[in-house]
């Protein structure tokens, strides 16, 4: 029988992507027999409704929620938790730093984040670091930030390689169409982008990279999907699964 393992997710409340999506991915994994293993999603929920620079949207993410959140996964004896948002990357990577830490330290089960995936699949390509397009429904000022915090990392996400839709209430962000993100992707690709980053996991998108892979030969690196790789990396349990790769992306190649 194959080893169990819990993933438990820490998910924004008004968040109606990402749940179906992950399961999805999930389910594809376990389909597959040469992954080996047998995963099941747990998911608790933190009050997150809007997107913003504002203190008031910043203090969504405060610790104590989401430690709230972590311990109630820890009753369900998960093996890993993630953060399966996007907050960091305008608040600061060293916020999901401090995050997985206190995460750590009070439940004793590793932690990761949407955001550490990413970096961490960012930094193993070997693509030009100055190819990077960034793909999100949030407003400019947001997405300015991420570019800077990208550019203090070392990595140049150009204007002409960043696009938005402009909106704030988080739980729009799932209206968000297939051909508005096809054109959008489109564009940051045409300025140049060799690797797209679709940074919020209440935007259904992960079941579309492998679609945008094939039609620009890019990689797209999707935030629900690099939760997933994040946290069986967090395990030591590497990704190589031929029928997530086909459905789900590159990234599934390998975490």
């Amino acid at each position: 029988m194959p080893r169990h393992i819990r993933l438990g997710v820490i998910v924004p409340s008004s968040n109606t992507a990402l749940e179906p999506l992950t399961q999805q991915i999930v389910a594809f994994l376990n389909a597959d027999p040469t992954f080996g293993l047998l995963l099941s999603v747990h998911f608790a929920r933190v009050r997150v409704t809007t997107i913003s620079l504002s203190a008031d949207a910043d203090a969504q993410f405060a610790l104590s929620p989401m430690l709230d959140a972590a311990q109630l996964l820890a009753d369900a004896r998960v093996n890993v938790i993630g953060w399966s948002g996007t907050s960091a990357s305008w608040l600061g990577f060293a916020a999901d730093d401090a995050l997985c830490t206190a995460i750590e330290e009070a439940t004793g089960i590793p932690a990761t984040t949407a955001v550490r995936g990413m970096n961490s699949l960012l930094q193993q390509q070997r693509r030009p670091h100055d190819t990077v397009g960034l793909v999100t429904p949030y407003t400019p000022d947001v997405n300015k930030a991420i570019q800077e915090n990208y550019a203090a990392a070392g990595l140049t996400i150009s204007d002409g390689r960043s696009r938005y839709t402009g909106w704030s209430d988080n739980i729009t962000f799932a209206n968000l169409d297939e051909p508005t993100l096809d054109a959008m992707v489109d564009d940051v690709v045409r300025h140049g982008a060799q690797t797209v980053l679709i940074m919020c996991t209440n935007v259904r998108a992960a079941q579309r990279v492998q679609y945008w892979e094939r039609q620009h030969d890019i990689q797209v690196l999707d935030s629900v999907a690099t939760t997933v790789t994040a946290m069986l990396d967090a395990l030591g349990i590497e990704v190589k699964s031929a029928s997530a790769a086909e459905a789900w992306g590159k990234q599934f190649q390998s975490s």
